[in-house]
């Protein structure tokens, strides 16, 4: 198996060829040589289930891997039970979405630490993965992924979030490298050495197969000392990740993640770049 790659959301390309709907993405990414497209829910799940079954359905004609973002107003450490409790069922909306489109991966942020210490935080959010996998049962239509966060005060450090995926084997890590260098002002990733220590990481903390099949998250991002400030593209030459170490790193690893751009507004051609640079690595 090879990596796959794709945006997240449609670009500025994609408007600017004259597409005008999502339903026209999966086969406009397939002439562009892309693999995979991540359907964003992050303001909430508004597509209709025939909007939805169709992209699914234009997904599988065009051989497109698909995953979707789920809101970001989820809360899995939040203080107030209601709004974790409410959270669960925008997660089982997103799930719904999800087996329309035939999405393998939900993703779904970590948690806030902003007003709490980082071990209450997680005792939430564990108690929430908890109430979530009872909630939609030991085999749902996608893998729940817990993303990686780019800002001092969320959880969602490597470490936290596998512990998370812990709850249950429902879940699984999303790696965001861009958030991951973010958190460490630029010193995530000096070389393919650091970034193969995360697959390392992945496969002894939750076993090979969380390694070899990692659904990522990839863009150069602008920070603070607090982390994450805002996303930009690969014309960026002040701010990384760059991407090259880490083709370096997939192919000396053996492993085949999905890797879905989201720069801001270049995603569709930044991935196209990543997946040049990849195959070109490979070929070495």
């Amino acid at each position: 198996m090879k990596a796959l790659f794709g945006p997240g959301g449609n670009g500025d390309w994609f408007f600017q060829e004259g597409m005008k709907s999502t339903l026209q993405a999966p086969g406009w990414l397939a002439a562009k040589g892309l693999d995979a497209y991540e359907y964003e829910a992050g303001n909430g799940v508004a597509g209709s289930e025939t909007t939805l079954r169709a992209i699914g359905e234009k997904a599988r004609e065009h051989g497109i891997k698909m995953s979707i973002h789920a809101p970001y107003f989820i809360s899995l450490s939040g203080v107030e039970e209601e709004k974790r409790l409410k959270s669960i069922e925008y997660i089982q909306k997103s799930l719904w979405a999800a087996e329309l489109l035939g999405a393998d991966t939900v993703v779904i942020h970590s948690g806030s630490a902003a007003k709490i210490t980082r071990e209450e935080a997680m005792r939430l959010s564990r108690d929430t993965l908890e109430k979530v996998a009872s909630a939609v049962g030991d085999h749902p239509c996608a893998a729940l992924g817990i993303e990686t966060m780019g800002k001092i005060n969320q959880l969602g450090t490597l470490e936290e979030v596998l512990e998370q995926c812990k709850t249950s084997p429902i879940y699984a890590p999303v790696v965001d490298f861009g958030h991951l260098n973010a958190r460490q002002c630029g010193g995530a990733f000096p070389d393919a050495d650091h970034y193969r220590r995360v697959f390392d990481t992945i496969a002894n903390t939750l076993g090979d197969r969380y390694a070899q099949n990692l659904h990522c998250h990839f863009s150069k991002i602008e920070y603070t000392a607090a982390g994450e400030k805002k996303h930009l593209t690969f014309a960026d030459t002040v701010f990384g990740p760059e991407f090259e170490p880490l083709a370096e790193a997939i192919v000396r690893e053996g492993v085949a993640p999905r890797i879905i751009c989201e720069s801001a507004g270049t995603q569709a051609e930044d991935a196209l770049f990543m997946k040049q640079t990849y195959l070109a690595a490979l070929a070495k």
